[in-house]
């Protein structure tokens, strides 16, 4: 396995989030050990993903820890899958994503041999699902790790997201080592308002 292959292959795949680069997307603070074996995972997960799903795939992200580019060894690999003609409920998409895990088996194991114990840890959605919203797409606005994205999908939904709540004044509040959102600070009783 040739980790510095696969981490010229991921930065050829990966779009920037908005172009924005921070300080977590500099991986300063991550080993080059870890972040190549991470970013090895990714690019086999992308490929995987792509031919697995071929066309009916829109999106192929990454959020939490790896999304951010701060993960520890045994941080799971968030990934939101977001494809036409899944089947329905959240067990039968798990057991179709299962074809993608056996293809990343042997990957998995080896990251595993370099300190890296990770799972995958997939969420679905179909690009109507996605006119639903929620609240865990609050997480992949600054931390969303695009691996993949037809026509730009998922990157405009997150666009429009971050432009409602700037409307709405929302606020992203750290607290110690954890944080949350306030969506609407000015938010009257009785008042409604959208996402």
């Amino acid at each position: 396995m040739n980790y510095n292959n696969a981490h010229k292959n991921l930065k050829h795949l990966e779009t920037v989030n908005s172009g924005r680069e921070s300080a977590k997307q500099t991986d300063g603070h991550l080993s080059t050990s870890l972040r190549r074996v991470f970013d090895h995972l990714l690019t086999r997960l992308c490929v995987e993903t792509g031919l697995y799903y071929g066309p009916r795939l829109t999106t192929l992200a990454i959020f939490g820890s790896v999304g951010r580019r701060t993960p520890v060894p045994d941080s799971d690999i968030d990934i939101l899958v977001i494809a036409k003609d899944l089947p329905h409920g959240r067990i039968a998409r798990v057991r179709e994503f299962d074809a993608i895990e056996a293809k990343l088996e042997n990957d998995l194991a080896e990251a595993a041999v370099h300190g890296v114990n990770t799972r995958l840890s997939p969420i679905f959605r179909t690009e109507a699902e996605m006119n639903v919203g929620g609240l865990i797409f609050l997480d992949m606005i600054d931390d969303a790790r695009i691996l993949f994205d037809r026509d730009s999908f998922f990157q405009r939904y997150l666009d429009r997201l971050r432009n409602t709540l700037s409307k709405n004044k929302a606020v992203r509040v750290r607290t110690g080592s954890t944080w949350h959102w306030v969506l609407k600070p000015d938010l009257k009783p009785g008042e409604e308002f959208e996402l």
